[in-house]
Order: C-alpha cells, then sequence, then structure tokens
C-alpha cells in the first residue's frame, strides 16, 4: 500500500476475544485534541487505506480512527464465515472505541461502513456525534446488489501490479469517470495487498460473500427504514454519487425529506458506488458538515 499521512498502527482484540485486529490512528493535534474523533469505516472489500485520499485531502486536527474490519487489510480472517456480518462488526467497533478509551465519534462509513454507522447510531445515540453517509442508506437497489454479487468473493490471483490496476478498473470503471492508469494504480494499491511471490490479491477474506448468495435469504437486505427513523436526532450528512446503482435518488431524497433539518444532502457528479470523498465537492461537504 502507498504511504501517506503519517499514523500510528494499533493491534486490539475482538468484541468476541477471538481475532487480532488492526486500525490506523492519526493523532489529534491542536484544537482537535477536544473535538470528537471521525471512526472512518470502509466498504465490503476495501480496507482501511480507502481512506487515505480523504484524509490528505481533508488535513483536519481531530483524530481519525481507521479499522480494517475483520477479514480484511491487515485483521485476522474469521475461521467461521457467518461472523461477516454488520452487527458482528459494529461490537468490534465498540471494542476499538473501549481500547481507545474514546467516549464519542463522528462516523464517516462508505457503503457497507455507512450501515455500521447507522447501527452504532440506534445501539448508543449518545456516542454518537454525527454520522457521514457515503452513497448508502436504508433502501439497497437491487441492480447494484446483482453487480456486486459478480465480483465479491472471487479467489482471484493478479499477476502483478498492472494486472491488478486493470483488474480494479473492470470492475469499478462506471463509478469514477476520467480515471487515469495513475489513478487505477493507486485505487489497487489500496485495494490489493502483494503476496510473497510477488503476484497481487485483493486483500480481504473471500469468505466475505458468505451471505451474499441469491439463494440465501438471509442476504436480502430488510427494512432498514425504522432504523433509519430512529436516528433523527443525530446530525447526518447524506454523499451519493450521481451514477451510483446502490443508493438512488429517490431513496436519498426520501432520506433527507424524513429526517429533516439536521441532514443535509449533496451528489457527487462523475461518480458511481461508491466516491473516494476527496472529490472538491464532498470535501467541501464534509469540512462545513464537521465545523457545523
Amino acid at each position: 500500500m502507498p504511504e501517506g499521512k503519517a499514523f500510528d498502527g494499533l493491534k486490539y482484540r475482538s468484541a468476541d476475544g477471538r481475532l487480532d485486529l488492526f486500525a490506523r490512528i492519526y493523532p489529534a493535534s491542536g484544537a482537535g485534541k477536544t473535538k470528537p474523533p471521525l471512526l472512518m469505516m470502509h466498504g465490503l472489500t476495501r480496507n482501511s487505506a480507502d481512506f487515505e485520499p480523504l484524509i490528505e485531502a481533508l488535513g483536519t486536527e481531530r483524530m481519525v480512527i481507521v479499522p480494517d474490519q475483520r477479514g480484511r487489510g491487515l485483521s485476522q480472517y474469521d475461521p467461521d464465515p457467518a461472523n461477516y456480518r454488520p452487527d458482528v462488526y459494529v461490537a468490534d467497533m465498540w471494542a476499538l472505541m473501549s481500547e481507545l478509551k474514546t467516549d464519542r465519534v463522528i462516523c464517516i462509513g462508505t457503503s457497507m461502513g455507512g450501515l455500521m454507522a447507522m447501527l452504532m447510531g440506534l445501539e448508543r445515540s449518545e456516542r454518537i456525534a454525527a454520522i457521514v453517509l457515503n452513497d448508502i442508506g436504508p433502501e439497497v437497489s437491487a441492480e447494484g446488489l446483482s453487480r456486486i454479487r459478480e465480483y465479491v468473493g472471487s479467489d482471484s490471483v493478479m499477476a502483478n501490479w498492472e494486472a491488478a490496476a486493470r483488474r480494479c478498473a473492470q470492475i469499478n470503471v462506471s463509478a469514477f469517470d476520467g480515471f487515469t492508469e495513475a489513478d487505477w494504480e493507486a485505487f489497487a494499491k489500496r485495494t490489493c495487498h502483494e503476496r510473497a511471490d510477488g503476484s497481487v490479491a485483493f486483500a480481504y477474506d473471500p469468505a466475505i460473500s458468505h451471505r451474499m448468495s441469491e439463494q440465501d435469504p438471509s442476504a436480502a437486505p430488510p427494512d432498514l427504514w425504522p432504523m433509519w427513523d430512529g436516528l433523527s436526532g443525530i446530525p447526518c450528512l447524506i454523499i451519493r454519487g450521481a451514477k451510483s446503482d446502490i443508493l438512488t435518488a429517490a431513496t436519498a431524497d426520501q432520506m433527507a425529506k424524513r429526517h429533516g433539518s439536521r441532514c443535509n444532502q449533496i451528489e457527487i457528479d462523475g461518480r458511481g458506488h461508491a466516491p473516494l470523498l476527496d472529490e472538491r465537492a464532498a470535501l467541501i461537504a464534509i469540512q462545513q458538515f464537521l465545523e457545523g
């Protein structure tokens, strides 16, 4: 993975005590030491490196906490694939906050990480100061789910970084207008890892696809609108990729309408699922939201 802004690596135990998990910790400085830290949570097939572009661009003084969820990045893979689900990940986040002695955070969640943020706000609203949702909501488009099922969990190994960049572009090209070869190489280095023999593989356990089968009725998202309505007391920012096949414009509009005045909404042109959050419009929205 490429070098970016300096961070401290933290190893901690999962909530069930079975796994060693990893998180990047970017220390606070100056006035940021008195503000709630940012807890950034990645999507299904990503890892803590996914937020490197945002952290570099944001330049925040706040403490930033970026975990690798179990089965991703430098966190241990779970031998029981049934544990790859949001409620288990959320329990791990409470364990991480306890390890850091952090009482309250602002959650920034991409896709699956956004679902985790909503669950955290519903479980312990007093510990969640605000939520930024990146291209996710209480309804998930069937079209987007079908697309994800086509590639997630494939145990493919790529010959080198050039091949990995091509594979990442093949999967994600519709989501990122204007990406260059250099952009795709950087994307691959945030998403994949190099193996001992020099080959490259995605930095996640293929078993995370365990519950993605169309034949598995438990893989179908439940009705999450009651959960969303339960977050009415928490300020929220909804970020949607204008080309998203996961969060529809109608769902985002309904979310903002039901949440009321404590909810801001923005759409990022030229982006599908999901924006990197270093886009100028996204950065301005996030910075204004944090200042507010």
